[in-house]
């Protein structure tokens, strides 16, 4: 596959491993996305002619998603391989690229796809320049390295960059994993990670903490408390924007918030629990004035009760 035949996914009726197109690919490392768009690769018909894998762990995890597959070094993937898939954590992937340049393994014509939610294709420029084609092909959403992340690969948006000759590759071979191809610009791909990482992340540490308080007044089954309201609220957020904002920061409700701050002084809770909820409902204020939901008069007052 090249630049001026880019593959298109639905071009044929033939099971997939006879459609034109089909590529030897190789995965380093056999990580929970690694493994997992391995087997998304396989099932669209690609054959995976090896894979790296230096943990247990990741040998098992090959081994159950990619049954079969050799376990090579890196140099013979390199040498093997017509798209090599780059599945390494973010800050290896520069050194990682520039090695494999500079030992002499990476082919013209070669496809040199990463996953990194991070970078463009710039970091890839060692390769580019050996002849390769770069692709950044970043998937959102958390990975288990089971099975049953393929099925969740269908309702994925993934963050796309290339050059734009062989935007059309890496879109199809999104398409190809069952996904949707988002295209972000090269000099955007922090912020969208940032993004990313906020909405994820955080999310994950506020539900943490929320749970840990309500364990220690004794709800024992949290998640049955939270999980309707947070799904509402997540679902609400994303259909109505700012629209949806609620609570008793958005109602301004100064003496609720008060004894908020004093509850949190005052408990044995962790203390990450009370920065968090300082932090966050000063955001919130702000947001909430920006939009005409408060006062200027009663922000100041919630933001004085915040900083106290």
């Amino acid at each position: 596959m090249n630049a001026e035949q880019p593959v298109d996914p639905y071009a044929a009726e033939l099971p997939p491993s006879q459609r034109e197109g089909r590529l030897g690919v190789g995965i380093i490392s056999a990580g929970k996305v690694g493994s997992v768009l391995g087997a998304a690769l396989r099932g669209a018909g690609h054959s995976i002619i090896g894979v790296h894998a230096v943990s247990e762990d990741s040998r098992n995890r090959a081994e159950s998603l990619l049954g079969g597959v050799p376990v090579l070094e890196i140099p013979e993937i390199m040498r093997r391989a017509e798209l090599v898939l780059l599945a390494v954590p973010d800050d290896a992937l520069g050194d990682l690229i520039a090695g494999l340049a500079e030992a002499g393994h990476i082919q013209a014509g070669q496809l040199v796809v990463h996953t990194s939610g991070r970078y463009g294709t710039g970091i890839l420029a060692p390769a580019q320049q050996a002849g390769a084609i770069t692709l950044a092909i970043h998937p959102a959403m958390t990975f288990t390295g089971l099975s049953m992340d393929l099925q969740k690969l269908h309702a994925c948006a993934f963050g796309v960059s290339a050059p734009a000759p062989v935007l059309p590759i890496a879109q199809a071979l999104v398409v190809e994993m069952g996904g949707e191809p988002v295209v972000i610009r090269e000099a955007d791909r922090l912020t969208y990670h940032a993004a990313l990482a906020h909405a994820s992340n955080h999310l994950n540490t506020i539900t943490g903490q929320a749970t840990e308080m309500l364990h220690r007044i004794g709800v024992d089954h949290a998640e049955t408390v939270l999980r309707p309201l947070m799904q509402a609220s997540l679902d609400n957020a994303l259909a109505s924007g700012e629209g949806a904002l609620t609570g008793p920061v958005a109602r301004g409700d100064v003496g609720t918030v008060r004894h908020h701050v004093q509850l949190l002084a005052s408990s044995e809770l962790p203390a990450d629990i009370r920065t968090a909820y300082m932090t966050m409902a000063r955001a919130t204020t702000q947001r909430a004035l920006d939009r005409g939901l408060i006062s200027a008069a009663k922000a100041a007052e919630l933001l004085d009760v915040l900083t106290g």
